[in-house]
């Protein structure tokens, strides 16, 4: 396979982007900042920031379907040279000036091919290569990326390759979509049984008005052997009306989460077990893990100490705490508790230099506990969701697996698009 300079699949040249103090945004055109290129890889219709642009500069620095972006500056090694590609938008979009700006000659080159040629170890590899270490921030020139050598494809073959490669992100969006709205239904039943007290209030209504439960429990989505188990009143309780029965608590006296054990990048072997710190996501990934699945994690420390995850898949544990289920029969309920408490949880921060919330913080919240059969019966009515969420969020880490390991075995040959087809 030949390589050619990248920029000979330039439509024209690479461009900067925009410099836009603070002060004057707010409105104006939409532009892609920093933290969309890295919270949106394929760029569809999503929220941004806006500015006020000059006519010079609307003429010059507007996104075309198919733009790629690379990260220009990063304030880590990793991120110097991140690849995003800039699908549509209903609107006219410009982009900053730690962006540059890509637009290639479509009757050389498909720009998802590239896009995922750029995401790939392959292509990592090869941006490494011209990323430069400066005092505190790491980045890439133009120049630089111009040369870059990159596979001399025929366009009817990146055109396949893209393709296949697409349908699997494709795939990977519509599980990702469908396990969004599996939880946001589990989280509004848990709102309503244990947060608003539906079910109470409903049959303290009926108490008063009589009636039957049967279409109470239809409305409220459940049996009429499960509303029974509710109580028909409220009584005053240290945090306001709480149902009859009910005991306030400290979670302390439920469960005690576990603090984990902290691991650095030296002494990290390389592997596909999840890492969790105090960030968003995964730190690295490790070659074994120290908590099973399923586990909630709460971020410990940094910018996003508080920060409530679930994983089903087994994980080293770091810099967070964590609860799974040697620690409570009912995990997705518990789950579903600190997801609804986020608010609260993230205000537990402390510290000045490092904030961090650690298991004692967590212990202190205060929460309404019903008898153990409510508990139960709870967490069987939400079980088939998070089921369902684990089925699709392992599919999905077998797509990634598929998806990423796929361009290296195409560009050296190992697997052909005879073979993608193939499989069709």
């Amino acid at each position: 396979m030949k390589d050619k300079k990248f920029e000979e699949f330039f439509e024209i040249p690479l461009r900067n982007g925009l410099t836009k103090p603070k002060k004057v945004r707010g409105n104006g055109f939409k532009m892609v900042n920093m933290g969309e290129l890295f919270r949106f890889p394929i760029m569809n219709n999503i929220p941004m920031d806006r500015v006020p642009l000059s006519k010079n500069e609307e003429a010059n620095s507007m996104l075309q379907s198919g733009d790629l972006l690379f990260a220009r500056q990063s304030l880590v090694r990793e991120g110097a040279g991140k690849c995003s590609i800039f699908l549509a938008d209903d609107e006219n979009v410009c982009f900053e000036s730690h962006i540059i700006r890509c637009r290639l000659n479509k009757k050389k080159s498909n720009a998802l091919f590239f896009y995922y040629f750029f995401c790939s170890q392959y292509g990592n590899n090869l941006i490494d290569t011209i990323v430069e270490q400066g005092a505190g921030a790491s980045g890439i020139r133009g120049s630089d990326l111009a040369k870059i050598m990159v596979p001399d494809i025929e366009i009817d073959t990146q055109n396949k390759i893209a393709n296949s490669l697409n349908n699997i992100d494709k795939k990977i969006a519509l599980n990702t979509k469908t396990n969004e709205t599996l939880e946001k239904l589990a989280q509004a039943l848990f709102k309503s049984w244990f947060v608003d007290f539906d079910p109470v209030k409903a049959k303290a209504k009926l108490k008063e008005e009589g009636g039957d439960l049967d279409p109470i429990a239809k409305e409220l989505g459940m049996s009429k052997e499960i509303l029974e188990l509710f109580p028909d009143e409220f009584e005053e309780s240290e945090i306001g009306m709480v149902p009859k029965g009910w005991e306030v608590k400290s979670l302390d006296k439920i469960i005690t989460p576990k603090k984990g054990k902290n691991i650095t990048k030296k002494t990290v072997v390389s592997g596909s077990i999840p890492v969790v710190a105090g960030g968003l996501k995964p730190a690295y990934y490790h070659n074994c893990h120290n908590v099973t699945a399923p586990a909630i994690t709460i971020s410990a420390s940094g910018a996003n100490a508080g920060f409530v995850n679930l994983y089903h898949q087994n994980i080293w544990a770091s810099d967070c705490s964590f609860v799974n289920e040697e620690e409570t029969q009912y995990i997705y309920s518990i789950y579903l508790f600190f997801k609804s408490r986020q608010d609260e949880i993230t205000k537990m921060q402390q510290g000045a230099a490092q904030p961090h919330v650690y298991p004692k913080d967590l212990s202190r919240i205060v929460l309404v506990d019903p008898p153990k059969e409510i508990w139960m019966k709870f967490e069987k009515s939400i079980s088939s969701f998070f089921k369902k969420i684990k089925n699709n969020t392992n599919e999905t880490l077998n797509l990634k697996n598929l998806r990423d390991g796929l361009l290296p075995k195409l560009l050296s040959g190992e697997v052909t698009i005879n073979d993608l087809e193939a499989k069709r």
